[in-house]
């Protein structure tokens, strides 16, 4: 299927790996202009690179810590008027929230609720104005089926989730579409990191907890990225403009709810 994005531009953050990268990799297949956004200049450019590689169209790397203003400044800078966005974010720390101090948690919510909010603040009304946009917030399954472990990312993605289910719908007659991609155990540094929290508070080994976590999903497996850019880049289509304001799973059916 051609997704009737030749052309167009996107800013995708936290691209240099996981499923940023994959995310990026999947609209760079489809002739879109990228800028890729991280806060390592070595890996990024090699993952400039590697994209190139793979789908002929290499996208523009730009040097940024997008939780900062600096950062966002760079990336807008770079590409002021992104017809798709796509908002991505290393997640918190995962732990007991008896230690986290409030410090912790401004971080927090400066990663994974208010840089995203202030990218689509700089970007939404041009969309409008252009009468096409596409935004996607990476957020996590914990969304729906909260984890203990991940307060922090529970309270700022949640928070994320909240001002959006508003905001999408407001825009929509625009042909701006703003949905939630919800990503359950993807095979990716973010996960082997959780699963290595997950060992060290249960005492137990690694590989142990890894077999348990991967056999108790129902497809007996975790996610590939290319899975995850594939779905993103669907939503940020032409065909998509009657998706928004959703929080769509992609955890291989581990949530277990009806709705």
């Amino acid at each position: 299927m051609d997704l009737g994005l030749k052309g167009r531009k996107a800013i995708v953050c936290a691209a240099s790996q996981g499923l940023g990268r994959a995310s990026a990799v999947a609209l760079a297949r489809e002739g879109v202009a990228l800028f890729i956004a991280a806060r390592r200049r070595e890996v990024l450019e090699a993952t400039a690179d590697d994209i190139g590689k793979l789908t002929g169209n290499r996208p523009t790397p730009v040097v940024a810590d997008v939780t900062t203003k600096d950062g966002r400044d760079a990336l807008l800078s770079a590409c002021p008027a992104p017809d798709i966005l796509v908002n991505n974010a290393g997640g918190p720390p995962p732990g007991d929230f008896r230690k986290f101090e409030r410090d912790d948690w401004i971080k927090a919510l400066d990663g994974n609720m208010l840089a995203p909010i202030a990218l689509i603040k700089a970007t939404l009304d041009g969309m409008i104005d252009r009468k096409f946009g596409r935004i996607v917030n990476v957020t996590s399954h914990a969304v729906k089926a909260p984890v203990a472990m991940l307060a922090l990312s529970n309270g700022a993605r949640t928070g994320l989730t909240g001002f959006i289910a508003g905001l999408s719908r407001s825009v929509a007659e625009h042909n701006v579409t703003i949905n939630n991609l919800l990503p359950g155990t993807f095979d990716t540094d973010r996960l082997k990191s959780n699963l290595a929290a997950l060992a060290k508070n249960s005492s137990r080994d690694v590989a142990d907890v890894t077999e348990d976590v991967r056999s108790a999903n129902p497809t007996k497996r975790f996610g590939h990225p290319d899975e995850f850019g594939a779905t993103c880049a669907f939503l940020c289509s032409a065909q998509a403009g009657y998706i928004t304001g959703q929080n769509i799973l992609i955890d291989g059916g581990a949530y277990p709810g009806t709705f």
